[in-house]
């Protein structure tokens, strides 16, 4: 696993690369402010993210919503010395993994992140499982309204209509979503 540290205190920095690298994590590099964060994520596009909230310039909270928002990483988990509950609030706004208080504790900041990036995989996983059902409920939304224009113009069957749609497909080797769509287009010609 790829990780970017972005933490404005070098010592941090060190004490967290060594801690990962020991885990077997890969660190791919290391920033002083969020900007820096945001433009390495772009380079490298990390698998996961530890930011510090307080950071000069750009803070933490914004850059990970810039991470989020631009998919730069796959997971962001915030580590910082506040637990205020605006910024909990904030965290949850930016999309944020897991928020852990300085200082680290390795015996339970380990297991959260192995968590907190397993949570996110599967999410990640759900979404696109989700988009996959919302193309092919717009296929098929599409391929239903071409059948009943197929249906009442040449008084066909609706199975009729779906395996003329079938074969014009086949033949010309495209899907079925782009025949209804020509045959929507024509229909309003």
């Amino acid at each position: 696993m790829r990780v970017i540290i972005a933490d404005d205190e070098p010592i941090i920095r060190m004490d967290l690369k060594e801690i990962l690298e020991k885990e077997g994590y890969t660190v791919a590099g290391e920033a002083a402010d969020g900007f820096d964060a945001v433009e390495m994520c772009r380079k490298e596009q990390p698998d996961l993210v530890i930011m510090d909230v307080k950071m000069p310039l750009l803070d933490g909270l914004t850059a990970s919503k810039i991470i989020a928002e631009e998919k730069l990483a796959e997971t962001v988990v915030l580590l910082t010395a506040y637990c205020d509950k605006e910024f909990v609030q904030e965290a949850k706004e930016a999309n944020v993994s897991a928020y852990f208080v300085k200082p680290v504790d390795e015996r339970t900041f380990l297991p959260g992140l192995e968590i907190a990036v397993e949570r996110n995989k599967t999410m990640r996983r759900l979404e696109k499982e989700c988009e996959t059902v919302s193309r092919r409920l717009e296929s098929r939304t599409v391929v239903e309204q071409a059948k009943g224009v197929i249906m009442s113009k040449n008084g066909l069957t609706e199975q009729q209509a779906y395996d003329y749609i079938r074969n014009i497909s086949r033949e010309k080797n495209i899907s079925m979503k782009k025949v209804a769509e020509i045959i929507l287009m024509r229909r309003g010609k």
